[in-house]
């Protein structure tokens, strides 16, 4: 299995994720400084949501910016000592994770309880805002960890060479996944301003509906992360060809649908650019220049991914196609009219 970049992207993830927490732990009640109090209310009592305890402004803002960074720290130390080998852990993002969303809608809460007050006991309650947190959080450690678990593990075929001969009977498996560091790090930024953008607003910092003010990043943080990193393989089914850290959307070629396969050198200035490309030479996944594995259907379209060892991939994919093609299965179907290409 080709993983390149997977290493050095899920790392410089973690990087920037961890910064961007950090700067919006410590500037979110700097910002609101002129509306708050010089004490703010940061623990409440159990039952009546009564505030029962305060700080000054400065140490509202640092520590739990100190907290995530301690964490933060462990984390990636205990990662490292692992041996990891660049490679994110399930636990690890999961923790980061929730983390991070806990840490961020603490904060958030406690600006927002004592936003226009001028004592910290007069704070509103923040019950409803933890309880919401947390839930959040959750579902952020769970996909996270959802994340991290997609590695494939599949092996690939021993055969070496343009071709590859298959013994009857014999299940063969190739994979490649690639990954684009710099794509990663765009929807991580986009993604940062989508979340400071819905923290500043759920800390009353702006009267624009968060979910308006935000969406705009998100969706291209979203759609970014997609394009971002590639999984393709190839198996007695044919090709499947996955995106992004989740595996999904996919998209599937049939091995009989598969007229040929061949590896070709293409860059981003012959195909428009990064990402998923649209133009003349047909869709192009195009994470990083040089080989790529290119099909074409039997319909005559055709489609290429930024891939290792593409030669190989299209050798057995090749090997698969006449395979399926000379099965008594498939001539007897097409002798009987039943459609088949």
């Amino acid at each position: 299995m080709n993983d390149q970049g997977r290493g050095s992207g899920a790392g410089w993830g973690a990087v920037g994720w961890g910064v961007g927490v950090l700067a919006v732990l410590v500037a979110l009640p700097l910002a609101a400084s002129r509306r708050l109090p010089g004490r703010l209310a940061t623990h409440w009592e159990a039952g009546s949501g009564r505030p029962d305890g305060s700080m000054p402004l400065w140490a509202a803002a640092l520590l739990p910016a100190l907290i995530w960074g301690a964490l933060a720290v462990v984390v990636m130390l205990t990662v490292r000592r692992a041996g990891g080998g660049g490679a994110m852990p399930g636990w690890a993002a999961a923790g980061l994770g929730f983390g991070g969303v806990t840490l961020l809608g603490g904060q958030a809460a406690v600006v927002r309880a004592n936003l226009d007050r001028t004592d910290w006991h007069e704070a509103g309650s923040v019950t409803s805002w933890v309880v919401g947190t947390l839930v959040v959080a959750a579902a952020v450690g769970a996909a996270g960890l959802a994340a991290a678990l997609r590695a494939p593990t599949d092996p690939r075929p021993a055969a070496n060479g343009p071709a590859l001969d298959i013994p009857a009977g014999q299940r063969v498996v190739w994979l490649a996944r690639t990954s684009n560091s710099w794509l990663q790090g765009l929807a991580g930024v986009t993604g940062l301003v989508a979340i400071a953008v819905v923290v500043a607003a759920l800390a009353g910092l702006t009267d624009l509906p968060f979910l308006l003010a935000a969406a705009p990043f998100a969706l291209a943080s979203v759609l970014v992360l997609g394009c971002s990193s590639v999984r393709a393989r190839v198996s007695e089914q044919g090709l499947d060809v996955a995106f992004g850290p989740f595996g999904r959307p996919t998209r599937h070629w049939a091995a009989e649908d598969i007229e040929s396969a061949r590896a070709e050198n293409r860059t981003p200035a012959q195909v428009g650019g990064w990402g998923y490309r649209l133009g003349g030479r047909g869709t192009t996944v195009m994470l990083r220049s040089g080989e790529c594995l290119v099909i074409r259907s039997a319909k005559g379209k055709e489609f290429a991914v930024s891939v290792d060892d593409a030669e190989r991939g299209a050798a057995l994919l090749n090997s698969l196609g006449a395979r399926v093609r000379r099965s008594p299965a498939r001539r007897g179907r097409r002798q009987g009219g039943r459609g088949w290409d």
